[in-house]
């Protein structure tokens, strides 16, 4: 892996070291069971790439950027997406396992969480305009000055997020999920 920039491959098995990932251009490649934890990713970009079954847990992830890129079973405990780059932005996660992570002040508009554990998700201030929350467990996430306009939570369960502190203008709710945003009422609901 010597190459700055790596076109139309597969990686199947490969456990990656800091210096195989740092500084790289990868497009149109597709990662099978790979395993990232030990790299600090920084200054890579990944372009139309498909990621499945991977491991991320406790990456560090600085100045990355995700142009066209889907993750499928891939874990991603306590990842901080933060730092991300968000020039020509666009990522989806299904599957994936999110506890923990952290979308702070990003700029999500459009994507796909599906059929995702996302326990305790950070997106405070975020932009998740018609974000698609499907079939996810949003128990503990923290939606605090978010503009989650058009986003759809119909079919995502246990979460809590408050009408008066975020933008929730025409945002998809099922009647199950009411209990989530009246809450902070203390109210019954049958």
């Amino acid at each position: 892996m010597s190459s700055d920039y790596i076109i139309d491959q597969k990686f199947e098995d490969v456990y990656f070291l800091e210096a195989d990932i740092k500084f790289k251009d990868y497009e149109n490649c597709t990662f099978h069971n790979c395993d990232f934890t030990d790299c600090t990713f920084q200054t890579v970009t990944f372009v139309d790439c498909n990621f499945f079954d991977c491991n991320f847990k406790d990456t560090k992830i600085n100045y990355v950027s995700l142009r066209g890129v889907q993750f499928t079973k891939c874990d991603f405990t306590a990842v901080n997406f933060a730092m991300t780059d968000q020039v020509i932005y666009e990522f989806h996660f299904k599957d994936c396992l999110l506890d923990y992570a952290k979308f702070y002040a990003l700029k999500l508009k459009k994507m796909q969480f599906v059929n995702c554990s996302m326990i305790a998700v950070d997106f405070m201030a975020s932009d998740l305009t018609e974000v698609l929350f499907d079939n996810c467990n949003l128990r503990r996430t923290v939606f605090m000055d978010t503009i989650a306009n058009k986003a759809d939570f119909s079919t995502s369960y246990d979460y809590t997020i408050d009408p008066e502190k975020n933008k929730l203008k025409k945002a998809v709710f099922s009647t199950e999920g009411l209990k989530g945003l009246l809450e902070k009422y203390d109210l019954i609901i049958k």
